[in-house]
């Protein structure tokens, strides 16, 4: 449970995240979901609750949860002021990598993410999509167990979209555990073993994606449990053009 003053942003959630699944938290804006993560990944301290990661306490013991946890934050706050080698270089040996394990993972996640040639650029200077991707690589570079991504293809073009969903299903494969919220219906459908629908703080649905969106699609089974469409009205005076 999370509250801020009065208001609880997160109220009863309990979820259970089997290690090796892709796994999709999807809700309206305001749901919970960012706030969610960020107890998860040890960003936000809860008012009430537990947290185990791989039989971790994420608050009892936080080095130790964190060694296994690579996140991709929703605001990126990233140190802008390093090239793009510099940040993933800093990264790596704050997780305790040797120098050669740093320049080869590095040179290895530039190469899949496309950013071979801004590698020597300050990432100020990166889009918002390159910032997205650059982001992604620090949280992989030390090989994580479990990978907490908010939103990770905000701002990603459709290309670099389709190679980071090939990275994480291999890293799913290869028994790595993937934890993502996202608006794309879609994509949470495509690539999602499990999915949890978080409406106020509160999941509505969780399980399989199968069990959760029924004989509807997903995206159908979210407006529904939503609240369904609302119906704009009154808005007449967008019809008559101001010229």
């Amino acid at each position: 449970m999370k509250k801020f003053g009065p208001n609880t942003a997160v109220a009863g959630i309990d979820l259970q995240v089997r290690a090796g699944s892709f796994y999709g938290i999807v809700g309206p804006n305001g749901a919970g979901k960012t706030t969610t993560l960020s107890m998860i990944t040890g960003l936000l301290r809860p008012n009430a609750g537990s947290i185990h990661v791989h039989g971790i306490d994420v608050w009892a013991k936080p080095v130790q949860a964190k060694r296994l946890i690579g996140v991709l934050p929703d605001r990126l706050r990233l140190f802008d002021r390093l090239t793009g080698a510099q940040l993933l270089y800093y990264s790596g040996t704050l997780r305790g990598l040797d120098n050669r394990a740093v320049r080869e993972r590095s040179a290895d996640l530039a190469a899949a993410f496309g950013l071979e040639d801004a590698l020597n650029r300050l990432v100020a200077d990166y889009s918002a999509g390159m910032t997205k991707k650059i982001a992604l690589a620090c949280a992989m570079i030390h090989s994580p167990r479990v990978l907490v991504l908010d939103e990770p293809f905000e701002s990603v073009d459709p290309v670099s979209a389709v190679n980071v969903t090939e990275i994480l299903q291999k890293y799913v494969a290869s028994g790595g555990t993937v934890l993502l919220s996202s608006h794309g219906m879609d994509l949470i459908q495509r690539v999602c073993d499990h999915v949890a629908i978080i409406v106020q703080g509160t999941v509505l649905a969780s399980g399989t994606i199968a069990d959760v969106r029924g004989t509807s699609t997903l995206e159908e089974r979210f407006i529904e449990l939503a609240g369904g469409r609302t119906v704009a009205e009154g808005m007449e005076w967008l019809h008559s053009f101001s010229d």
